[in-house]
């Protein structure tokens, strides 16, 4: 098993494994983003995001997608893990566990304050599994979302 961080060339297998990763979410036609459009999120001057792949025998095995959030009460930046996917074949041996000690590694590393991330409420192997890292889910919180006709309504002063 190696980790690495993700390169231009990767591009196109990262796109896979997000198409896949929506297929598993049960939305595999959300997907819309460009290989242009990945691969100046994760490499212009000023990254959007970051993305590691996990490597296993040589084969693409799992991936993890992530970003720099900011805490305001404390002053200090957090992980903010946006995709994790281990694909099937791979499943069952570990990666998962060793993919988020990766990314904790990398979040200490950087004097991150925290790691989140969601998970959809249907998952529950991979709610066990966060669980069992000491993961806490923020159940006070709600998650809010504005997009499409009501973000264009908002953003005209139409609302």
């Amino acid at each position: 098993m190696t980790f690495r961080d993700a390169t231009p060339d990767d591009v196109p297998l990262l796109l896979t494994l997000i198409r896949e990763l929506a297929a598993f979410e049960r939305e595999p036609h959300a997907v819309n983003m460009t290989q242009a459009q990945l691969e100046d999120a994760l490499f212009a001057p000023h990254p959007a995001a970051h993305a590691v792949v996990v490597d296993i025998d040589g084969a693409p095995a799992a991936t993890a997608i992530w970003f720099e959030s900011f805490n305001t009460w404390t002053g200090r930046p957090a992980m903010s893990v946006e995709d994790v996917y281990v694909r099937e074949a791979f499943r069952g041996r570990g990666i998962g566990r060793a993919l988020f000690a990766h990314l904790a590694a990398v979040a200490k590393a950087k004097n991150y304050l925290r790691m989140d991330w969601q998970v959809l409420d249907w998952n529950q192997p991979a709610i066990r599994f966060y669980d069992s890292l000491g993961a806490v889910p923020q159940s006070a919180w709600l998650k809010y979302r504005l997009s499409g006709e009501a973000l264009d309504a908002l953003a005209s002063g139409a609302v």
